[in-house]
Parts: structure tokens; C-alpha cells; sequence
């Protein structure tokens, strides 16, 4: 069912993200994806009139191509099963919306010449939803559906307190829950995931300069070496517990065929922690 996808490539992760949406939908708009995808690249590429390109350097583009792409199959794979509540195509265009601007809150605005996005590690998710706000509330969205794009964005805090989110319907919180799933899972089960563990370390040791007070867990590895050790154990004691509880096994639409085949998503992030152990 699902196609692997050069996540390097955007022009491929829209065309596959508009093929999922096409047939799921084959009534509606069929130019929303392509204008989504070029908001979220006018974002990141320094075509916004108030933001600099993105120059955090694992939290970049692709990052998000990669949600973008893992949130399209899931919801997929969901709505082929006819689950409840029955995934809508306003649905799925808030939270394709709110997964590509997600991690806008990275992005430094012009004149801040200090440092990269990532020195806004701890504040990004407030910072991502407020431009989501505002990108949208001047393309005409409704506040309803501004205020469901800043919900779905708030699923992808590291800390989120999720019973916290006043979600505006339970399908509003399934498709928020599908994003921090995929959010999750399209980072880690990329084939250079071990290789830019050192790129993550650099950012979150910025993030911890730029705001020693907010330098929790996310901040305490001394070396990139400690945080590619430590990862494994991030995986087993905070992933899987967050996807499986909080985000209420949606992964399991990712199996093909569904219920009980290979989820390919798993079977990647399983085989970096091998080469991490």
C-alpha cells in the first residue's frame, strides 16, 4: 500500500501526498496539496516576508516532509478501515496543514542574525502555532479551523500535555494524535536518522545556551556520543509508551496489510536502534 518516497525530494512528497488525498477524496479541491506544500515552502525556503530560511539543520525541510508523508499513509491506511470518527476532508486538509508548518516555530525572523532556529528548541510549538495562526487567518481560514490547526501542532510537544488541548471534536483529536505519531515516526525511521543524531545533539546544545533555564532531559546529554547512546532507551521508554498510550496505537494503521502485517515505519526505527546498540 504504502510507496517509499525520496523525502529529500519535495516535489515526490507532494505528489504522493496529493495521490493519497486525491483518492481518498476524488470529489474535492484538487489544488489543495499542491498549495499547501508551496505555503509550507515559501516558509521554509525565505520567501515569507518576515522570516529567514530555515537554518536549523536536522529540524529542516525534510523533517517535515517526512511527518507530512507518515500522517498522509496513516490517515490512509485509517480510513480504509472505516474507522469512527470517519476521517473528513476538512480533516485531513487542517492536519496536512498543521504538519507542514508544525515546525515553523524554527524559523528566525529577518533581522535576528544570532545564532540558527535552533536556539528556539523549547519555545518552537508556540512559536510554530502562531505563525500557523497567522499564515492562515490572511489566506481566508476560519477561526475554527485556525484553532484546529493550533491544536494538532500542540500534539507534537515533547512535554505535551495532551488532556490539556481543548480539541473542538474527537476527530479533531484523532487527526491530531495521527500527527504526533507520524511526527514521531517519520524522523526516526529515516535511513540517515543515526547520522544526524550528532546534528541533533548541535541543536539541542544551542537551545541550551541560548536558554539555560528551559535545558531539561532535552539538554543533559554532555556529547553526541551520550545522546546516540541514550537513544535506544528513548525509543522503548518514551516513544513507544507515547504512541501506543497518549496517541492510542494510530501507528497500527501503518501495517500492511492491515491488522496484522508489517508496519514498515516500526521495522525501520527498530533496525536504526540495532545499529545505535
Amino acid at each position: 500500500m504504502f510507496r517509499l518516497v525520496d523525502t529529500r525530494d519535495p516535489a515526490a512528497v507532494e505528489s504522493e501526498v496529493h495521490s493519497i488525498y486525491a483518492a481518498l477524496f476524488p470529489e474535492a479541491a484538487h489544488d489543495f496539496v499542491p498549495r499547501a506544500f508551496a505555503w509550507a515552502a515559501q516558509c521554509f525556503t525565505g520567501r515569507h516576508p518576515e522570516y529567514q530560511p530555515i537554518d536549523a539543520r536536522y529540524h529542516d525541510f525534510e523533517h517535515t516532509l517526512q511527518g507530512a508523508l507518515c500522517l498522509a499513509q496513516l490517515l490512509q491506511g485509517r480510513h480504509a478501515t472505516g474507522a469512527a470518527p470517519v476521517l473528513t476532508v476538512r480533516a485531513f486538509e487542517l492536519g496536512l496543514l498543521a504538519i507542514l508548518f508544525h515546525d515553523t516555530g524554527y524559523l528566525k525572523r529577518r533581522g535576528d542574525m544570532e545564532g540558527t532556529g535552533a536556539k528556539y528548541t523549547a519555545v518552537h510549538v508556540g512559536r510554530s502555532a502562531a505563525l500557523a495562526r497567522a499564515f492562515l487567518a490572511a489566506k481566508g481560514f476560519a477561526e475554527a479551523e485556525l484553532l484546529a490547526v493550533q491544536n494538532m501542532i500542540n500534539c507534537t510537544g515533547i512535554n505535551a500535555e495532551l488532556q490539556a488541548i481543548r480539541f473542538q471534536s474527537e476527530l479533531e483529536r484523532t487527526v491530531g494524535h495521527a500527527l504526533g505519531t507520524a511526527d514521531l515516526l517519520g524522523q526516526m525511521a529515516a535511513s540517515d536518522y543515526v547520522l544526524k543524531l550528532p546534528v541533533l545533539y548541535d541543536e539541542f546544545a544551542e537551545a541550551a545556551r541560548f536558554a539555560p533555564a528551559s535545558s531539561g532531559y532535552l539538554f543533559a546529554f554532555g556529547s553526541a556520543e551520550e545522546l546516540m547512546r541514550n537513544t535506544p532507551v528513548f525509543w522503548k521508554k518514551y516513544v513507544l509508551p507515547k504512541i501506543n498510550g497518549d496517541f492510542r496505537g494510530l501507528h497500527a494503521f501503518l501495517n500492511d496489510p492491515y491488522p496484522d502485517g508489517p508496519n514498515a515505519y516500526l521495522q525501520r526505527i527498530e533496525e536504526n536502534m540495532a545499529r545505535l546498540s
